[in-house]
């Protein structure tokens, strides 16, 4: 069994990847290079989006391009750094021969990058770190890399060492975003996390955060609506969401009625911008 084929057994592909097709020889021409065989792969089956809310693939395709506009800043973005402080700059950068070329970024702000020694499908992962200029190598290619990590074989002291245990691939796809404060209620959290679960079903987990009820967030996805939320009590008592813009009635009706099911009130509606909404 090939990378490729574990990582699509253990986290489906979307039915419809965003940006997952273009042409291939456009893209190598622009870059001056060959693409590895895998990659290309991972890109034709996810496209656009994330694993984990963490890993965001660069598919060189749709209007965005990422692949080929990050690799024509990376070595500017870096020369002055270099020039101050080449000792911490163990590796070249593209389009330097042999540089690292970016492949995936994470919403941490590190990259996961190719040493682009040899032939394409021989080039080895780096994880740069460029926070604090690290870097962490790894004798395998990026898929394996992906697949090794999120099924927990493969580590690194750049990217969490706990993976969720049923990873998974969110497609992008523009979503309006809401913050709707509520008042205490008496049920207690869990009850109330259950009511409002049960309210946007079938969901699915997308991480927790315990520290005790006072201080909680719970992440799921309401699969068949696509849209992603945020229950917590970490940050004050609210829900979070996110939802396709011409959802917008229907989140509004669905999660007044939740919230009034669970015993609290709503005490305010923003967007992520903190302008009042949904009056």
């Amino acid at each position: 069994m090939t990378a490729i084929d574990g990582l699509i057994r253990s986290v489906p592909p979307p039915a419809e990847p965003v940006d997952a097709h273009g042409d291939w020889s456009a893209v190598e021409a622009a870059l001056g290079l060959g693409l590895p065989a895998d990659f290309k792969a991972l890109i034709e089956q996810y496209g656009l989006g994330r694993f984990v809310d963490l890993i965001t693939p660069l598919t060189p395709f749709g209007a965005h391009n990422l692949l080929v506009q990050r690799a024509q800043r990376l070595l500017d973005g870096e020369r002055s750094f270099r020039e101050k402080y080449p000792d911490e700059c163990p590796y070249p950068f593209y389009p330097e021969p042999g540089g690292l070329l970016e492949w995936a970024g994470t919403d941490n702000g590190d990259s996961l990058c190719w040493l682009t020694e040899g032939e394409p499908d021989s080039w080895r992962v780096v994880v740069w770190n460029r926070r604090n200029v690290y870097y962490d190598a790894h004798d395998v290619g990026a898929v394996e890399f992906l697949y090794g990590w999120l099924s927990g074989r493969i580590t690194t002291t750049t990217l969490p060492d706990e993976v969720e245990a049923s990873p998974w691939f969110e497609p992008f796809r523009e979503r309006e975003h809401v913050c709707i404060e509520l008042s205490e209620g008496e049920l207690p959290y869990l009850e109330r996390l259950r009511i409002l679960r049960d309210t946007l079903a079938p969901t699915a987990d997308r991480g927790v955060v315990d520290d005790g009820d006072d201080c909680r967030q719970d992440h799921f996805a309401a699969t068949d609506l696509g849209w992603l939320l945020t229950y917590e009590t970490a940050y004050g008592h609210q829900i979070r969401v996110a939802f396709p813009a011409e959802d917008e009635g229907r989140a509004r009706v669905t999660l007044f009625d939740a919230v009034h099911r669970m015993g609290c009130q709503v005490l305010s509606t923003t967007t992520r911008l903190g302008e009042p909404v949904w009056p």
